[in-house]
């Protein structure tokens, strides 16, 4: 009789999965109850296998209880997301991190900002505006991979998935979080958010803290906010530095935007709440309101 064992897949390819657990990897195939159950394994998930006599493949039993799940890229389980930003070449841009990170904390999922390219310019503003969110902030600067010690730390133990823009320099700050993948550039920097950008399973990357990376190919603030829109009688759950002032509105229901007496626009004017974060939040409320229902 097969072994049962729990395990994490770190990649779903071909009607394949390969799962990580304790000792080793298994290629497995999923039960055909899975298919007419409508469950799709995707990377990240726990799962129980049931290991064949031969002791290298086996079967998919069950999908353990996802704490949150992606479409795209399909990915369960995360713990954080690693927004990423350059202070300049390209320079931040606000709505896009301030997007990505309400889709993070609509789901459940810890957001952190990275910046990168310090050396060129000046990251103080951007810093603080980010930290007096409630946000954890690390700058790297890839030159001196000392500086990538706390993000490491970070990663430690965790399911990361990494978004921003193109020109960021995701590649070569992949490449300082790890430096065994030096001599893997090219391939890494595909497999982990360049190229590819075709629809398919995403992979974890084994980090040798015990932290994975998510293949973030595709991994767009567009798709993201297409794919996993956020109502707008939610959105204000999503910045997190707007919780501590909820109910001392004057009207229950408060849309912190137009209405008088508002707690939030009082934080605004007093320097306690950011701006650009609540600029970005009136824009993407203006966005919620003008959504169809078909498209929710």
């Amino acid at each position: 009789m097969a072994s049962t064992i729990n395990g994490l897949i770190v990649q779903g390819i071909g009607g394949f999965y390969y799962v990580e657990t304790a000792d080793a990897v298994y290629e497995c195939k999923a039960r055909g109850a899975f298919r007419r159950e409508g469950i799709t394994p995707v990377a990240g998930d726990r799962v129980e296998i049931a290991v064949n006599e031969d002791g290298v493949t086996g079967t998919l039993q069950r999908v353990l209880p996802r704490r949150n799940v992606l479409v795209r890229p399909p990915v369960a389980n995360l713990d954080q997301l690693a927004v990423v930003a350059s202070v300049a070449e390209p320079a931040p841009h606000p709505l896009l991190l301030d997007k990505l990170i309400a889709i993070a904390e609509e789901n459940e999922i810890e957001p952190i900002v990275v910046i990168t390219k310090s050396d060129l310019q000046d990251t103080t503003v951007w810093e603080e505006t980010y930290r007096k969110a409630g946000i954890p902030v690390f700058t790297v600067t890839v030159t001196d991979p000392q500086t990538a010690d706390p993000l490491r730390e970070q990663l430690k133990g965790r399911i990361t998935a990494f978004a921003g823009n193109s020109g960021v320099g995701k590649s070569s700050l992949l490449n300082v979080i790890e430096p065994s993948w030096q001599r893997e550039t090219g391939e890494i920097s595909q497999k982990l958010g360049r190229g590819r950008h075709t629809t398919r399973s995403a992979e974890l990357f084994r980090l040798p803290n015990g932290g994975y990376l998510a293949d973030t190919a595709g991994f767009s603030a567009l798709d993201m906010e297409r794919i996993h829109p956020i109502d707008k009688e939610r959105l204000e759950d999503c910045f997190r530095e707007f919780r501590p002032l909820f109910g001392q509105c004057r009207f229950t229901g408060c849309a912190h935007v137009h209405e008088p007496d508002c707690a939030v626009k009082a934080a605004v004017e007093a320097g306690e709440i950011c701006l650009t974060r609540y600029e970005s939040y009136c824009a993407m409320y203006a966005q919620a309101e003008q959504r169809k229902s078909w498209e929710k």
